[in-house]
């Protein structure tokens, strides 16, 4: 049952949808007050990837951006609605906009070299994210100071407790299934030292991963590095594992003029 509806659900969604909407609308959590970094990152990569498509979207920052699911559920983000349907977190976008759009960053590439592709996003998102959530919920300084007042901020007193408390625990689930929950801060830096080192091999002195042209590990990279870089913790041994990767910072700078400005981000790098 579930399978057929799943294909009535695609077969409906292709049929209905051969040019991109304007009314497109990508739903995150306030920036300034209450985004995490995994969160952030995630964002970015995917606001990043749609303007390297030349996808209109709006952004719409609300306070229960990771609740807009047709379930209620909560959801990872971003969220994408188009048009009467919703899509959430970069790979599930990045398939979705292929699938009824035709519309990829990666059509010049090899297949040896999407497969290559396709590999290190795997690996980027798994190392960066775990990273990501480590710094935030584990470490003890930036959760109590940083993490658990941003993500309790939008409910009121006694709600921001109970939040913090459902997502510290679903967070830690995440973490123990990725054999990150037990692992001690040195193990957490030497895995992103480490994926940026391949990263910043792999980059050399091009303005991309694959050449003169961005594809979707560009987009995810940058919106995980850009994250680190800018969002102040107290605890900022993340972002200085990546700075000391020139090429790497420089990647980041490139991008953010290319695609963004000051005005569209509130913010830019130190």
């Amino acid at each position: 049952m579930a399978s057929t509806i799943e294909n009535f659900y695609k077969k409906t969604t292709t049929a209905g949808m051969k040019d991109w909407p304007r009314d497109a609308v990508l739903y995150q959590p306030y920036e300034e007050e209450q985004i995490l970094l995994a969160e952030n990152a995630s964002c970015l990569a995917v606001r990043t990837y749609l303007k390297m498509l030349n996808l209109p979207v709006a952004l719409q920052q609300r306070a229960n951006a990771e609740f807009i699911s047709p379930g209620g559920k909560r959801t990872k983000l971003p969220v994408l609605r188009v048009e009467n349907f919703i899509y959430a977190e970069f790979d599930h976008i990045v398939t979705f906009v292929e699938q009824n759009f035709n519309k990829s960053l990666n059509a010049l590439l090899s297949p040896d070299e999407k497969d290559l592709m396709r590999s290190l996003i795997c690996l980027a998102e798994h190392i960066f994210t775990n990273a990501e959530q480590y710094i935030s919920w584990i470490d003890a300084d930036v959760r109590d100071t940083v993490t658990k007042k941003r993500n309790g901020c939008v409910f009121p007193f006694p709600l921001n407790y109970v939040q913090n408390w459902r997502k510290e625990s679903a967070v830690k689930r995440q973490l123990r299934m990725a054999d990150y929950l037990n692992v001690n801060l040195e193990k957490v830096i030497a895995d992103v030292d480490h994926l940026c080192q391949d990263l910043s091999e792999r980059l050399g002195d091009k303005q991309y991963f694959f050449g003169n042209n961005p594809t979707e590990l560009d987009a995810l990279v940058f919106g995980h590095l850009y994250s680190i870089f800018t969002m102040k913790l107290p605890n900022n041994v993340l972002a200085l594992t990546i700075h000391k990767y020139s090429n790497l910072n420089q990647f980041c700078l490139n991008i953010d003029v290319a695609y963004f400005t000051a005005k569209e981000k509130g913010k830019g790098m130190n």
